[in-house]
């Protein structure tokens, strides 16, 4: 294959313009671009938009006589990848994508580079034929699959190397903390490389009996790893305890903390809990990106129409707005794009906040601590002594906080919080039911945002399907027939890229409900039913059902997520029986004849 290439001499530039792809002005350009930054000229062309990278694929291929490969459809055995060390992958930009008897198949980013094929083919020793395949889809594939399991594996046998003399040596542990080159170290920069890698939430650490698991949380589901032996754990937690300043002697009893790092240039804020389990302490880690840039609302995914609503919302001068769902569901992301749109030299912002989880400028930011009496009513009667015009609340814990909230909210300030409610209108309920007054509800809450996170397909493995029975039988129960047939459903079938799970990242869904004097006035009677049937029959208010079929409709996400993420949400809270009103009339009669009945009268 390199005898071939070398044959045809390919001069991309000399290529482009036999095929009057650019004129002899644009490759000089491009030319005297090159010299001057120093990469190569098909990236040139390209960043110039003076060719499309497709078709300079394109042209390339034909020429050379090799198959353009879309390196996004293959599923990669990591084995066969693994073949070439992820440094030369990076160097030559090149992908094993294949080994059968006659040899391997390498894609190559440029194929033309005859340097890199003869170091491909000193290391690698076996014959090889190429395939051209994109730049920035083979670096994309590159980040996937050269995940760090093996190197966690390995580095974990290490460790567990050094511990089989005796028991975890604590002041050692302290004395080697500034060394990179201490194997438990490695072990968590290789995790947290791993982790962050894969866009992982969480990270867990679970000793098991002559197990650790390390599980990571992609997307809202766990994606397990095991390693051999448990005394990898005890030295691995103890570490983790000491970066977060903890008491390493306490093994009986919860902790929490928090540390940061650095990986791969992105700054990290890591909470951290602890708990004791039957083999030992249990770590669960939040991994928070304060290198990313928080989002603005027009990227939430609200649909145009509810984010005009939303602004306006939020934009009053008072009242309170509620963002409702349970824990992962995104509540924090929307309420901080909210503050960050807020967030002017002219407004006074402070938060109350357990954890603080991204740091903002120019806002007040308090830190709750129960431990010390610091608690959520205590900062919040604190905080509207400090002359507030816009007060967040990281959560409605209990009837004081909320009877502080409602009256900062109906007394001049605007209030955000939020509650674990599966809906809007589960939201008054848990409200009345906390013992909030109605008529301070009615006052105060002038909105309430209900949202989850949907998984979407994967848009490298989609396939157009079809629902099951049962599938369509609950689709029958939100929309007609006409509706369905313009369905385009969508499922991925598992590749590289999505880890085989058939679906990659995700995507919000919203109601929202304002509350108007019709509402109002239901809340003001504690009528929680009436309030609720108010909501069901208007039209123009769209449920997280209506939402997630929305998804579903256009292929970004299947019936199975958006069945499994709405469960439950037409179930309402328990209610209250309802009591008729008793004149004093028949009270009186009543207690005379059970007077009677006892030979008082």
């Amino acid at each position: 294959m390199s005898e071939q290439i070398r044959k045809k001499r390919v001069r991309l530039g000399e290529l482009l313009l036999d095929h009057k792809i650019i004129t002899e002005e644009q490759l000089q350009q491009a030319l005297a671009e090159q010299k001057r930054t120093g990469r190569k000229l098909g990236r040139v062309l390209t960043d110039l938009n003076l060719v499309r990278e497709e078709r300079l694929n394109e042209i390339l291929a034909e020429s050379l006589q090799i198959p353009f490969i879309d390196v996004r459809q293959l599923t990669l055995d990591q084995q066969v990848v693994r073949m070439l060390p992820e440094v030369q992958a990076r160097r030559f930009r090149a992908l094993v994508l294949q080994s059968d008897a006659r040899g391997l198949l390498i894609g190559m980013a440029d194929p033309t580079d005859l340097m890199a094929y003869d170091e491909l083919a000193n290391r690698l020793k076996q014959p090889l034929r190429l395939a051209l395949v994109k730049e920035s889809d083979l670096l994309k594939t590159v980040d996937i699959v050269y995940r760090r399991t093996d190197e966690i594996a390995s580095i974990a046998q290490e460790v567990r190397e050094e511990m089989r003399e005796g028991d975890i040596d604590l002041e050692q542990l302290s004395a080697d903390e500034n060394s990179t080159d201490a194997p438990v170290i490695r072990l968590i920069q290789s995790m947290f490389q791993d982790a962050v890698q894969v866009r992982a939430s969480d990270l867990h650490i679970e000793p098991g009996d002559n197990v650790l698991r390390v599980r990571q949380r992609v997307d809202g589901i766990l994606q397990e790893h095991k390693i051999d032996g448990r005394r990898v754990a005890g030295a691995l937690i103890t570490r983790l305890k000491l970066m977060s300043g903890l008491d390493i002697s306490e093994k009986r009893l919860p902790q929490d903390g928090r540390f940061s790092l650095k990986v791969k240039d992105k700054s990290i804020d890591v909470r951290l809990s602890t708990m004791p389990t039957q083999f030992g302490e249990s770590v669960v880690m939040r991994l928070l990106d304060q290198s990313g840039n928080l989002m603005t609302l027009d990227k939430l995914g609200m649909s145009a129409t509810m984010l005009d609503r939303f602004r306006n919302l939020i934009s009053r001068s008072a009242g309170m707005v509620l963002v409702t769902g349970p824990t992962g569901s995104g509540k924090t992301t929307t309420l901080y794009s909210a503050l960050n749109h807020l967030n002017t030299p002219d407004t006074k912002i402070i938060t109350a906040e357990d954890p603080v989880e991204y740091r903002l400028d120019r806002i007040n930011q308090v830190q709750v601590n129960a431990k010390i009496g610091l608690d959520f009513a205590r900062v919040l009667r604190t905080t509207l002594r400090q002359d507030p015009d816009i007060i967040l609340v990281g959560e409605m814990r209990d009837q004081e906080t909320v009877d502080i909230g409602l009256r900062a909210a109906i007394t001049g300030h605007l209030v955000f919080s939020t509650l674990h409610t599966m809906n809007a209108v589960a939201t008054i309920h848990r409200l009345l039911d906390m013992g909030a007054a109605g008529y301070m509800i009615a006052a105060a809450v002038h909105g309430i945002v209900a949202q989850r996170l949907v998984r979407k397909v994967c848009d490298n493995c989609a396939q157009p399907t079809e629902p099951d029975p049962q599938q369509r039988a609950w689709l029958y129960s939100h929309v007609d027939s006409t509706a369905l047939a313009q369905m385009n459903f969508q499922m991925g079938t598992g590749c590289t890229y999505c880890n085989l799970t058939g679906y990659r990242g995700r995507s919000a869904i919203y109601e929202l409900l304002e509350l108007d004097r019709e509402l109002s006035d239901a809340v003001r009677r504690n009528d929680s039913i009436g309030f609720a049937e108010i909501v069901r029959k208007r039209k123009d208010f769209k449920s997280l059902a209506d939402a997630a079929l929305e998804l579903v409709s256009t292929g970004v996400t299947s019936v199975a997520e958006a069945m499994a993420i709405t469960s439950g949400l037409d179930e309402n809270e328990p209610e209250l029986p309802q009591v008729d009103v008793v004149s004093q009339a028949e009270t009186d009669s009543l207690l005379e004849d059970v007077l009677k009945s006892v030979n008082i009268a």
